[in-house]
């Protein structure tokens, strides 16, 4: 359940769509920002009429699996391309553990993640 702002508004991964774009989403499997259940889909394979998807220069799986660290963070297709990349699970969520490490951790991901630049398609 979203039930704070931590869940609603921080991104919980990213997924990628067919055709190479990315989507930031919350806990819940949402878009950032979606709150209601009745609006829950699969991200990487949904909310395509919504323009919340992005390409982005030079975002590799090399790169992805770097930043997570560890496989368990990653889904990866039958050819093995990464499909959605887990930013934190349970045992590392930073709302759930007052251990700072785990927001750094957490923030790093974000920091590195935002130097990416956008592809103009």
């Amino acid at each position: 359940m979203l039930n704070n702002f931590f869940r609603i508004n921080l991104p919980y991964g990213i997924a990628k769509s067919e055709d190479g774009k990315w989507m930031a989403f919350n806990r819940e499997y949402m878009p950032l920002g979606f709150n209601d259940q009745k609006y829950k889909e699969h991200p990487g394979h949904s909310y395509k009429d919504i323009p919340i998807y992005t390409k982005y220069k030079r975002l590799t799986d090399n790169f992805l699996t770097k930043l997570v660290g560890d496989e368990k963070f990653i889904a990866r297709n039958s050819d093995g391309e990464i499909t959605k990349v887990f930013f934190y699970d349970d045992a590392t969520n930073p709302v759930n553990n007052t251990k700072s490490e785990l927001w750094e951790s957490y923030f790093n991901k974000i920091q590195k993640l935002a130097r990416f630049e956008r592809i103009d398609i």
